[in-house]
């Protein structure tokens, strides 16, 4: 009866409308412009002229300019009605286009929004979207975070080919792996513009592909680009905890901060646990047990829960306040124990070298944290 269940609810969001991005002049938007940098390795649909669901051996590196609304609340993205004209004070739209002809262009355009002035780091950020995800669903929310997080320097979205159907676990798994070599050229391609520090962040089947890419780096032996990656945070990690374990092992001393956001609650991962006949993936762990030995950092988010809890941390603007303040939260693992509740509401356990905290959804924790 739960599988048939699952399969019902599954057949529903297939028959849900897919957002899509939506392409007018700067003169039609009122929204604040975000700078997000693509590559991608989903091949052009003939059909639409888009990127599409197709796996592409050729990289291909663009820039979009997303106009974000200003009548919208925190984590929230809001698409143009089908059919209907486009409302530049609700929605989210495109307001330019930039297909690179090669690597170097994108570099120097990447340097650029960094900056020159290296009396500041120069700072970049990676996304990787998760399963059943479209090119412009993942462009947008990478818009949304890069506006909500008020990130500095450059946001670049790694854009792998995922089938965007519920029922393409399969197909999108193949897809990850076939596209871990593209984000690790991506890695490359970013710290070799100039980038003084390079973070990860990634959702679902898309931390498969960081710790794949990352397990690539480390067994070519690429020390100088491991350096230079600040941070790796990987939201509902879709990811057998034994592999994650042996790769985090061969991949050495791992990034620092290594956090993992993650819920019991996680019906997807619930889900996905199910089709790999298992009983929880790393993001959906019952304790830090299976990863105590590791230099990782568990954020329980159960008590966030929305909708499915797989995307707990950017539909959340509690959440989204504590992501922002990442490198407090990291100087606070450093101080002393008794200090860290001060700064994160809830409990805070130690295994070994793993630390797990608990948080609590208080409606002061963005003052606490402004403290």
């Amino acid at each position: 009866m739960r599988h048939l269940f699952s399969l019902c609810l599954m057949f529903l969001v297939a028959c849900t409308p897919r957002g899509e991005m939506t392409l007018v002049s700067p003169q039609e938007s009122v929204g604040t412009p975000e700078t997000v940098f693509v590559a991608t390795t989903r091949a052009v649909d003939p059909k639409t002229g888009n990127f599409g669901t197709k796996r592409s051996e050729v990289t291909t590196y663009a820039r979009y300019t997303v106009a974000i609304p200003p009548d919208r609340e925190t984590g929230t993205i809001t698409w143009p009605r089908r059919g209907s004209k486009p409302d530049p004070q609700h929605d989210f739209l495109t307001t330019s286009e930039t297909l690179y002809s090669g690597e170097a262009a994108f570099r120097r355009d990447v340097t650029a929004t960094m900056g020159r002035d290296r009396r500041t780091p120069r700072e970049a950020t990676i996304f990787v979207h998760g399963f059943n995800t479209t090119f412009s669903e993942g462009l947008y929310r990478i818009a949304q975070l890069s506006k909500d997080l008020e990130l500095p320097g450059a946001s670049i979205h790694y854009s792998w080919p995922s089938a965007a159907i519920p029922f393409g676990y399969a197909y999108d798994r193949d897809s990850a792996i076939f596209a871990r070599s593209g984000l690790e050229s991506l890695i490359r391609e970013v710290s070799g513009s100039g980038a003084d520090q390079v973070f990860l962040v990634a959702h679902s089947m898309g931390c498969a592909l960081v710790v794949e890419a990352l397990h690539q780096l480390a067994i070519r032996g690429d020390r100088k680009t491991l350096s230079r990656i600040g941070g790796v945070i990987l939201i509902s990690p879709d990811i057998d905890v034994d592999v994650f374990h042996v790769q985090a092992r061969e991949i050495g001393k791992l990034p620092q901060p290594f956090l993992i956001f993650g819920s019991q609650r996680d019906k997807a991962l619930r889900l996905s646990a199910r089709l790999t006949g298992q009983k929880s993936r790393l993001g959906s762990m019952a304790n830090i047990g299976a990863v105590a030995d590791l230099d990782v950092t568990f954020l329980d988010v159960a008590a966030f829960n929305v909708g499915d809890g797989h995307f707990n941390v950017g539909d959340s603007a509690s959440l989204i306040n504590i992501l922002g303040r990442i490198n407090e939260v990291g100087a606070a693992f450093e101080a002393d124990r008794a200090s860290q509740l001060g700064l994160l509401p809830g409990a805070v356990l130690t295994v070994q070298n793993a630390t797990e905290i608990i948080l609590s959804p208080v409606i002061a924790v963005g003052q606490r944290l402004e403290q």
